[in-house]
């Protein structure tokens, strides 16, 4: 079979893959936003997460066997047999997983497959999820019968936003597939295109559970640092400082407390937990991790307000600046940024909140947090949170917007002088 690839949603994982694979493939992008096709057609990237000259190169050499278009017209993934999806995978207000983009794509590609064709999903999900929740619709909508009209496959995404070193194809991947001959054709096409190599596990639920804990692991990890930094902070010693002298050992893992946010670290140990207590077991570790992580915004917020009131601050009216929305550094993506559990808490409190960051989208951060960012910084402010350790926040002149010696400067990220600040996590 001559694999014609179509990449269904050109976020931070679908456009790299998308890139990659029309080197060697015909590629068709696919997304339902139509402003991000012609953006992409344009050879502009708002994610910042393709390499621009890739992009050109992939959409300038288009043949009968290789390179990429673009498209939001369903009735072209007609002319495609292997569907790659990447669509998101949220949590709701109530923090179970929200699964709508993910079988609206299915319902969408039930409606042009073909005898034949093979769906690959890599979006995070639950172990089970592709069998259990998408097989289902593709096959109500399409007619056909899984595992003898049609196959599926599951890869983990491993992309890390903003990371320029550690790229798609330097990185390992998970593969399988529905069955032993599928799960052969979908890691000899991951193989192609991935430096790193492969992983072939055994079935797709293993393949699902591999990354919910790789992300469950990490968010449980931080979480203990995260305690930590409460514990330290009573005690009156530095976290960074016990950490250091911690990390002399050469078996210490050197985690930092932080703010926990992104599409998959603050999101997939939910997804986890959402399949244990649908099967009677009550996840305690994996919860608890996310009960601290999820409420460092709160302590950072509360220390400041508390160092304010200590240096004499009238709070009500004070002016404070966040540095900082996105949910890394010198990266634009703001998804499930715990900036906004900082902003909200000093509200309450009854500050006047400004947020600076030069690498968020306005329009974005304004349609998800109700947050207008400001655009420059200006005149005196009587407390600043860096969090967000972005390049220009390192390089910031921080005397220029002090309000005298009395600004509360708290740094969520350990990266400032600590001759300038008052408190860190």
């Amino acid at each position: 079979m001559t694999s014609k690839i179509a990449v269904i949603g050109l976020g931070y994982v679908g456009l790299p893959l998308a890139i990659e694979f029309g080197k060697k493939y015909k590629v068709l992008g696919f997304d339902i936003k139509q402003n991000r096709i012609e953006e992409l057609a344009k050879g502009e990237d708002s994610t910042l997460e393709a390499n621009i000259e890739d992009l050109k190169q992939v959409t300038a050499q288009v043949s009968e066997d290789r390179g990429l278009t673009f498209s939001f017209d369903v009735e072209e993934l007609r002319n495609y047999n292997v569907y790659i999806v990447t669509v998101p995978t949220p949590i709701d207000q109530f923090k179970a997983p929200d699964l709508t983009p993910l079988i609206k794509a299915s319902e969408m590609l039930g409606k042009v497959l073909k005898k034949g064709d093979i769906v690959i999903y890599e979006s995070t999900v639950y172990p089970g999820c592709t069998e259990e929740d998408c097989v289902p619709v593709l096959e109500r909508f399409s007619g056909l019968k899984f595992n003898t009209d049609f196959f599926c496959g599951y890869s983990p995404e491993r992309i890390n936003p903003g990371d320029k070193v550690n790229t798609l194809t330097k990185i390992k991947k998970v593969t399988s597939g529905s069955t032993p001959e599928i799960a052969d054709v979908v890691d000899n096409l991951y193989s192609s295109i991935i430096t790193a190599g492969t992983h072939k596990a055994p079935s797709l639920k293993v393949a699902e559970a591999s990354k919910a804990i790789e992300n469950a692991q990490r968010d449980v990890n931080i979480s203990f640092v995260n305690e930590l930094s409460l514990i330290f902070d009573r005690i009156g010693i530095d976290t960074t400082d016990v950490i250091e002298a911690a990390g002399t050992k050469w078996n210490f893992l050197k985690y930092k407390p932080g703010l926990v946010g992104g599409h998959c670290i603050g999101v997939d140990p939910y997804y986890l937990a959402h399949k244990a207590e649908s099967l009677g077991y009550h996840p305690q570790v994996i919860l608890s991790g996310r009960r601290v992580n999820d409420n460092m915004g709160m302590f950072v917020a509360n220390k400041v307000i508390k160092l304010m009131i200590k240096k004499g601050h009238k709070i009500a009216g004070a002016r404070a600046l966040i540095l900082g929305i996105t949910f890394k550094e010198n990266c634009p993506d703001i998804r499930n940024s715990r900036v906004i559990d900082i902003y909200n808490e000093l509200k309450q409190f009854g500050l006047n909140v400004e947020v600076f960051d030069p690498h968020a989208n306005k329009h974005e951060v304004a349609e998800e947090y109700g947050i207008t960012l400001t655009d420059g910084l200006g005149g005196a402010y009587d407390a600043i949170v860096l969090a967000v350790a972005h390049n220009e926040f390192i390089r910031l002149d921080y005397a220029s917007i002090r309000n005298g010696n009395d600004t509360v400067i708290f740094d969520t990220k350990a990266c400032l002088d600590r001759a300038l600040i008052d408190a860190r996590l």
